[in-house]
């Protein structure tokens, strides 16, 4: 016995020497790349900066240095490190001219404060709206499949519309839009999309912090700033002329001034049969000059080809950029570092690359991208999704890595939305290995589903996740986990205030990532296609390319 013992032994020490030299998520290199990406010498990273030129330069230096392979355009026969992204530029250029008028009274509307106006995106040198009537349209939404419609044959050319935002469930918590879990009908992006179905010639979303999931600062910081779009050949069908957010208290003074109670049309929009309202002797004037040109922008695109089934991918996404330069805080400071977003999820992404470009290589081809113009409206993964260089329906899984926290260890995790899909039981079946539980998203009416990098992959039927830190913290339980989330969205998220901190905490940001590297190389070792679950409604889209995957 104890010479099988010691055999035992002499066979297991080697292994295990080898398991303790496997190269592993080092926070020091995370920090790095963090303190780095978001410096104030990357000027915030905004897309058609220097700070572009800066990001991309560096993320390509880190990927080879890591070991990666360039996987991006087809040039001359060979890959290059980027994918070209064309992408429209709009910018106000000049003051904002902008008021109501509403019963003899004057209401103006200074831009950033009562109202956030945001560049016109639809190639026009200026825009020019004079005493336009208003209308009240509920939360926007026309849902045939839910019998609903906010409008009800009102016609809006030439009017500006006034509507909620989320679903008109949000207050309740139960009806037609499955409650408190925000449908794609709650995310501003909707709702501008009708507006110019329409032909509306305006929209003003009302902003309150509840339903929005976000204060005034982040749509002042994010809706003033330059604007970006994918090139569209008709610009008008996704934007009306104009596009913008109200504050609350200003809009309730419209409203009253209108003779209109605010809050009792804000209940009766929560059922179908609401009727749009007009604001009775209210007109809206607004006259700025817009820049508008296109720009060529880059998504970062590394790889490490698989040695068995090359041309089936395993994705790693993230967005490099950040808001850039803009508008100053109380501090002065004019630079939105973006340092938790999304520099921690670049970061994990590189170090992820790192790790399995100095391991074995797995079947499939792993996929690093690094995509421009997230906090532009998902426009570097639309693009891709839009223009794959890999086709999607050999494309296994997207896992993304969007703003991680650095609040410590957690006991638990999560993922942006609430979908049903079998990449989450896989990412659940690693967390129990960790002894780690999932938490279902804790603020689904906040629509983060729709919000991440993920989200164009997984319409177009590609099973996608956005992995989420945990709350349940190892120190300090829930209580410290939600204090230091609701802390980051009210006085960091989108504003210059996300900076780097020595006080962070990267142990806990180092077992998430090595729980989504765990299960991307499971993926890649696999002959597994991960399903959408019953009922989803990006479950249709990917069976139908089923005979792709055989």
């Amino acid at each position: 016995m104890k010479r099988l013992l010691l055999a035992t032994a002499l066979i297991a020490a080697p292994m295990l020497a080898h398991a303790a030299d496997a190269p592993k998520i080092d926070p020091v290199k995370l920090a790095a790349h963090i303190k780095t990406l978001s410096s104030d010498a990357f000027e915030g990273r905004g897309p058609a900066t220097a700070g572009e030129t800066k990001t991309v330069a560096y993320i390509v230096e880190q990927m080879k240095a890591a070991g990666l392979e360039p996987g991006g355009d087809l040039k001359a026969g060979k890959r290059a490190w980027t994918q070209d992204v064309p992408l429209g530029m709009f910018e106000i250029k000049g003051p904002i001219n902008a008021h109501i008028m509403v019963g003899g009274a004057h209401i103006a509307l200074n831009q950033g404060e009562q109202i956030a106006i945001r560049a016109a995106m639809t190639k026009v040198d200026k825009v020019s709206i004079q005493n336009a009537p208003i209308v009240f349209a509920g939360y926007g939404v026309k849902a045939p499949e839910r019998k609903w419609d906010d409008f009800k044959g009102l016609d809006v050319k030439g009017k500006i519309v006034v509507v909620l935002i989320n679903d008109p469930d949000f207050e309740t918590g139960s009806g037609d839009f499955g409650g408190k879990a925000m449908t794609y009908y709650g995310r501003w992006t909707y709702k501008f999309e009708e507006a110019a179905r329409l032909g509306a010639a305006g929209l003003l979303i009302v902003h309150e912090t509840a339903p929005a999931s976000y204060g005034w600062a982040t749509v002042k910081n994010s809706n003033t700033n330059t604007m970006f779009d994918i090139v569209r050949k008709e610009p008008t069908k996704q934007h009306p002329a104009l596009e913008g957010w109200i504050q609350r208290d200003t809009a309730v003074d419209l409203f009253k001034k209108a003779g209109l109670d605010f809050d009792a049309l804000k209940k009766q929009a929560q059922s179908r049969d609401f009727k749009p309202v007009e604001l009775k002797g209210a007109t809206f004037s607004a006259a700025y000059a817009v820049d508008h040109k296109t720009i060529v922008s880059k998504n970062v695109v590394g790889k490490l080809t698989g040695v068995k089934r090359p041309a089936e991918t395993v994705f790693f996404t993230g967005h490099w950029d950040h808001l850039g330069v803009g508008q100053p805080d109380a501090k002065g400071d004019k630079i939105y570092n973006g340092a938790v977003d999304n520099a921690t999820g670049i970061a994990a992404m590189l170090e992820m690359g790192r790790v399995f470009a100095k391991g074995p290589r797995p079947a499939r081809t792993l996929v690093f991208l690094a995509v421009t113009a997230e906090e532009k409206g998902l426009l570097g993964s639309e693009y891709y999704a839009a223009n794959p260089l890999y086709p999607l329906a050999k494309t296994v899984g997207v896992l993304n890595t969007d703003a991680l926290d650095p609040a410590g260890p957690a006991k638990d995790f999560t993922i942006s939305g609430s979908a049903k899909l079998g990449l989450l039981d896989d990412l659940i079946a690693h967390g129990k290995k960790a002894g780690r539980t999932y938490t279902p998203d804790p603020a689904t009416e906040a629509g983060y589903f729709y919000r991440s990098d993920h989200f164009p992959f997984a319409k177009r039927g590609v099973p996608a996740i956005s992995f989420g830190s945990g709350e349940d913290l190892v120190e300090g339980g829930v209580a410290a986990g939600k204090a230091f989330s609701d802390a980051y969205r009210i006085n960091a998220y989108h504003q210059p205030a996300d900076e780097w901190s020595d006080s962070w905490r990267l142990d806990g940001m180092t077992a998430d990532i090595s729980l989504i590297q765990g299960l991307g190389l499971d993926l890649a070792n696999s002959t597994r296609w991960p399903e959408w679950g019953a009922g989803s409604e990006f479950k249709g889209t990917r069976d139908a390319s089923k005979a792709q995957r055989k």
